[in-house]
């Protein structure tokens, strides 16, 4: 297997403690430089829009309103601004009851991704399907106004031989929310559309580069996508919402084993009309209100309503299982995927597991979504209320699919650019910084790590290639360091531009699913999954996101995500297998990536009280009196800070004879110190007459302890010989 281009030549363990380069320097432009040429906003929703009036390709009239929203509060107490938006707040609690989602990246890297939140509730319009069935529904009064347009694009498909079958209804109860309006909005107009979706063509019939053309539940989303495009500055009307696993077989054939939800929706989409943004970079929010007009009719007037239907917890006696796979159970798949690599049947497969929780009225989603929010900040943060009864909330690490138009490159001023960064290679982190530098370490110089992500990052680039301009797919980051709450993962950063004549979802689904949730051959791994995993993915290893109607898109894989259904919260987490693979540290591994969710679930914040508790909670060397005699060292003070943590008053007095008098003054005063430190120093003891300094400790019966300098003093007073080693080691770890 090769390394992507532009990573360069493998290193063995020997190059990596060697020779340092110190000469050449010339590289390519980094991700942060591209950002700044390009004027890429790193997912984060442009700057806040002026507003105004569009005219979609359908003939959809849009005028959009724009206002501010109140970014922080002064704090009374501090005066500092509060970073929170207390629409957001509102937000968030409203979506335990109510449809909608919420979007937020809290989580920076130069030239990936910025900080800002996205959200809605309420939105008009309902896109939902499983297999070759799809619905199209409106949720509200505002939503009957765009059914006739939605209406008509599904006519269109069907005449070119898309759709089989166009059903339109409105239910009872539908009708009688719809209307509760004025006006004549309660005319005899649709609520819902149904339709069923053509069989694809035989396979072989059609080239690759064309896989993601043919009849989908993509169909639909792609010609409402095209239907209300509209060029403007306003970058945040779109569909949002989540893209299921199962997907990926409306385009590979596989042969299906596990058992279905017979109620499983694989795509749900929503089209809001009042959408808030905040932000955090820039230290803006607003509220973008939308208003429609099609063939004479508007929402203009209708209020902004929709269902509540607050969240259910799991209710006495309703079946409940902790995981899908016993303990112990997950390593003996692990061997079976290695002999799968032994054949070459795979090169690599992502195996996953479930663990269950039972959600109460203490812990609704909206909870769990503040918890995880506090506990793993992530750059794909996520909280969606999908209706009945189900909720994904989510901290995903890694980029699916982004889209930009960039305003300068050497593909034209217009080029589409697509960027994903397949993550794989994973260590825990740290006690502290410096104990993540050492895990860091390790996982660098860890090639089996290296070989994770080298052959994701292959698939990657070989899924861009189907659709990108030739030469246009470039590696612009190469096992770069993300890290978050629990773990620290290595990271590639990939782009390409589009061919003419593709455009944003041909790129998604050219890379459905990522090898990083799949394997390679991506395909038979899909297979592999299907054939060997206890239970069907639902939602996870799919995607979250919006695709925009002015071409862009922005989604995240959904990883690290709490799926709750009917009272019951599923963790799913999965390894990337190769055939050096350990099976029990994949299992553990899968532990691992999902704590951070079972903890969200599972853990209440700390009290304050017992915060303040375990603040004020007598320490050591609390009532001590430590005089530090500093032998002109430079870290003296890092010592001294290391012995204050125990509770300890800590005085530093230079070396000499003026210290030993002021320590003595102290004596006679009443004030003996507890302890003296002797710092570490440069030379030798006796150029700081250390021996003097130690006979005057025992005089006294000081208690003393010598570092470094300090404990070289104290060998030679006692009758010991230093010698001098034939290697530095300064600034060199100590075993």
């Amino acid at each position: 297997q090769q390394q992507p281009e532009e990573s360069g030549s493998v290193e063995t363990n020997d190059d990596v403690q060697g020779i340092v380069p110190k000469k050449g320097g010339v590289g390519q432009p980094t991700s942060s430089e591209l950002a700044f040429t390009q004027n890429l906003n790193l997912g984060a929703p442009p700057k806040r829009p002026d507003g105004g009036h569009y005219l979609t390709s359908n003939g959809v009239a849009i005028t959009a309103h724009v206002q501010p929203l109140s970014f922080g509060v002064d704090d009374a107490a501090t005066g500092n601004p509060s970073r929170d938006v207390p629409a957001i707040e509102q937000l968030i609690d409203k979506l335990d009851q109510h449809r909608g989602l919420l979007i937020s990246s809290s989580y920076e890297y130069s030239g990936r991704y910025a900080r800002w939140s996205l959200g809605f509730s309420d939105p008009p319009l309902e896109i939902s399907g499983a297999a070759n069935r799809c619905t199209i529904r409106a949720l509200n009064q505002r939503g009957r106004i765009l059914i006739p347009a939605v209406l008509k694009a599904m006519q269109n498909l069907k005449e070119h031989g898309t759709l089989l079958d166009i059903q339109t209804s409105a239910s009872a109860a539908n009708t009688a929310n719809m209307s509760s309006g004025t006006g004549d909005h309660t005319e005899q107009i649709p609520t819902q559309i149904d339709v069923t979706v053509a069989p694809p063509p035989e396979e072989g019939t059609f080239t690759e580069e064309q896989r993601s053309r043919q009849p989908s539940l993509f169909s639909v989303v792609r010609v409402l996508l095209d239907g209300f495009g509209f060029q403007s500055n306003d970058g945040q009307l779109g569909l949002y919402g989540a893209f299921g696993y199962d997907l990926a077989f409306q385009f590979e054939p596989i042969n299906l084993k596990q058992k279905r939800d017979p109620d499983q929706r694989d795509i749900l989409l929503y089209l809001p009309d009042n959408i808030m943004v905040v932000d955090q970079v820039r230290g803006d929010a607003w509220q973008v209100s939308y208003d429609f007009c099609y063939e004479g009719k508007s929402t203009q007037g209708i209020p902004r309503t929709g269902d509540a239907q607050p969240f259910q917890p799991i209710q006495k006696g309703q079946q409940f299982q902790q995981r899908d796979t016993p303990k112990g159970d997950f390593k003996k798949s692990v061997e079976s995927a290695k002999q799968k690599f032994k054949l070459g049947d795979l090169f690599e497969v992502v195996l996953s597991q479930i663990f269950r929780h039972k959600v109460t009225h203490e812990n609704p989603p909206s909870v769990l979504y503040r918890r995880l929010l506090q506990r793993n900040p992530a750059p794909y943060g996520f909280f969606i209320n999908l209706g009945e009864q189900e909720y994904l909330v989510g901290g995903s690490p890694e980029m699916f699919v982004r889209c930009q138009k960039t305003s300068a490159s050497e593909y034209g001023p217009d080029a589409l650019r697509i960027e994903s960064c397949p993550i794989s290679g994973t260590v825990a982190r740290g006690a502290d910084h410096l104990e993540d530098a050492i895990n860091v370490k390790r996982l660098i110089a860890n090639f089996k790590e290296e070989s994770e992500l080298t052959m994701c990052t292959d698939v990657d680039r070989n899924d861009k290639s189907r659709i990108c301009i030739a030469g246009s797919v470039k590696v612009i980051g190469r096992r770069q360091i993300e890290m978050y709450s629990r773990l620290i993962h290595t990271v590639d950063h990939v782009e390409g531009y589009l061919k003419s004549g593709y455009n944003a979802l041909d790129a998604f689904l050219s890379h459905m699913w990522a090898v990083t949730v799949t394997g390679a051959p991506k395909t038979w791994a899909i297979q592999f999954i299907e054939d060997t995993e206890n239970s069907q993915r639902h939602w996870y290893g799919g995607a979250i996101g919006m695709l925009g109607f002015d071409g862009s898109m922005n989604t995240g894989l959904t990883l690290r995500t709490i799926r709750v259904k009917n009272g019951i919260a599923e963790v799913r987490a999965g390894a990337t297998l190769l055939y050096d693979s350990e099976p029990q540290a994949e299992e553990d591994e899968t532990e691992l990536k999902a704590s951070a969710m079972n903890d969200a679930i599972s853990r209440a914040p700390t009290a304050e009280s017992e915060i303040a508790e375990a603040v004020a909670a007598p320490k050591v060397g609390t009532g001590k009196k430590v005089i530090l005699i500093d032998h002109q060292d430079s870290f003296v003070h890092t010592l001294g800070g290391y012995i204050g943590t125990t509770g300890a008053e800590v005085e530093t007095r230079r070396s000499g004879p003026l210290a030993l008098k002021e320590i003595e003054k102290m004596i006679d005063e009443g004030n003996k110190p507890d302890m003296v430190i002797l710092s570490p120093g440069p030379g030798n003891p006796q150029d700081f007459g250390l021996s003097d300094t130690i006979s005057f400790m025992l005089k006294h019966k000081i208690p003393t302890f010598g570092v470094c300098l300090g404990l070289q003093g104290m060998v030679e007073h006692f009758g010991g010989v230093l010698g001098v080693l034939d290697y530095p080691v300064h600034g060199k770890p100590s075993k």
